[in-house]
């Protein structure tokens, strides 16, 4: 007793059956079917092209009518000859329309072959620049490692014009202690020392404060008057009441002698 509908139902399912877009009637052309292959964004909406391929149309309709009859050898010859000239006619347009297909495309490619030379352009100027920079970084490099040899030779030629007889030298402890800039004072790590291993060294290290012991040792030998604070508190100078406010008599009188002072 009871039923269901869906959108799914046999009525929906149904196609419509096939029915022509149009329905030209016997011995009639209508001029509006030489438009049917034009869409939007292809032929309309109508420009200029589309209006010369409407008269183009229109003339050889007119033309076809123009044609005489077959019905007299004179007649067959003269439709023979207007079709050759309409032929040719034809083969000129057709030619005319290459060449303008021809020189469109010419310019396209004239465009697409200048936009690859100037992307080639761009390619070829940003491998030259980074090709630049590595040069440019070897000839920094170079150059420090000229100035680092140049100033570690210039190092030797000042410490051979020291001792220009090449006599060697007593080790003069005086001389060395009085030279803030010897090895004494300021060693080398190519002789072995690394000042950073003990660094450690010159911390000041105090029994009382770094171990427990030393804490309470320091504390037992610091007298009672250091951690017990005994502060009296100032009598006051002015006469106060008994509900503890000064007496205008007392403020006049510190009043007064701090003016005398």
């Amino acid at each position: 007793t009871l039923g269901t509908q869906t959108d799914y139902r046999d009525g929906e399912a149904q196609t419509d059956p096939y029915s022509p877009e149009y329905v030209v009637h016997s011995g009639s052309v209508p001029e509006i079917l030489a438009l049917a292959t034009l869409t939007w964004g292809r032929g309309l909406p109508a420009g200029q092209a589309e209006m010369e391929i409407i008269d183009r149309i229109r003339e050889k309709r007119a033309w076809e009518a123009a044609l005489p009859p077959m019905d007299s050898p004179s007649n067959i010859a003269k439709r023979l000859k207007m079709m050759e000239a309409m032929e040719r006619k034809e083969w000129a347009y057709r030619e005319e329309e290459i060449d303008k297909l021809q020189k469109v495309q010419l310019e396209v490619f004239k465009k697409l072959l200048q936009r690859r030379e100037e992307n080639q352009n761009e390619l070829d100027a940003t491998r030259l620049y980074y090709q630049w920079q590595n040069h440019q970084k070897a000839k920094d490099e170079k150059i420090r490692k000229i100035q680092r040899d140049c100033a570690l030779m210039l190092r030797k030629l000042i410490a051979k014009r020291k001792n220009l007889t090449g006599k060697l030298e007593r080790q003069d402890i005086i001389k060395e202690y009085n030279d803030f800039s010897s090895q004494t004072y300021a060693p080398l790590s190519r002789n072995g020392f690394f000042p950073d291993n003990n660094s450690d060294y010159y911390a000041v290290k105090n029994f009382y404060l770094n171990t427990f012991a030393g804490l309470c040792e320091l504390e037992k030998s610091v007298p009672d008057s250091v951690s017990q604070l005994k502060i009296k508190a100032p009598k006051p100078k002015c006469t106060i009441t008994k509900t503890g406010y000064i007496k205008k008599s007392g403020r006049l009188d510190s009043v007064l002698a701090q003016v005398h002072q």
